[in-house]
């Protein structure tokens, strides 16, 4: 079984916020293959279904983002999920706004849901798909991933969350290696595009 894992923090307050992209990323990936996350297990919102031919476990941590690795910890070790098949989702303010990076394994960076993951599972080699929310920040760290996305930032993200969904089915199909090499966002694409 594969372990999908979106980031963000309950409650109605926090539904739409940037930090929350990993949850909104799972809630489009749910929706698209009619998989409900609505039982509460292992300190999440789970959800069991299937995605290209892959038995699934969607989870939503409901930790609040420092104490994910918790939850995540709890649902590895009860379904003795090998590293390889843990995907964790998650938004990343040091990569620009709707931006995908995938990795197969790698540091949590600054980000504290992922530090409590490494720190929980003591491993870093799961394959992860972070989504840019943007480094043009103009206020502190915490206000600025726990806002709301602003107006004309909405429509590259929704993209950003339906380009995430995919990058999800193409890994469960044919490995993270082929995720990877369809849905990272490509550095010299920008950079050709800034030259013309």
């Amino acid at each position: 079984m594969n372990v999908i894992v979106g980031l963000g923090n309950p409650g109605k307050q926090y539904e739409n916020t940037k930090h929350n992209i990993g949850f909104i990323t799972l809630d489009q990936l749910a929706e698209q293959r009619g998989i409900k996350i609505n039982k509460i297990k292992h300190k999440a919102l789970v959800g069991e279904g299937i995605i290209a031919g892959r038995k699934v476990l969607l989870v939503k941590p409901q930790t609040f983002m420092n104490l994910s690795g918790q939850s995540v910890r709890e649902v590895v070790s009860y379904y003795h999920v090998e590293p390889e098949d843990l995907l964790v989702i998650y938004d990343d303010v040091d990569l620009p706004l709707g931006s995908l990076r995938i990795r197969s394994k790698g540091s949590a960076g600054s980000h504290n849901g992922m530090k409590s993951i490494l720190y929980d599972l003591q491993e870093d080699g799961f394959p992860r798909i972070r989504i840019g929310i943007g480094a043009e920040r103009r206020m502190d760290l915490a206000s600025y991933v726990l806002g709301n996305f602003d107006k004309e930032d909405r429509e590259p993200m929704k993209q950003a969350v339906s380009r995430a969904a995919a990058a999800v089915e193409r890994y469960l199909a044919e490995g993270i290696e082929a995720a990877m090499s369809e849905y990272n966002t490509k550095k010299e694409k920008k950079e050709k595009k800034e030259a013309e």
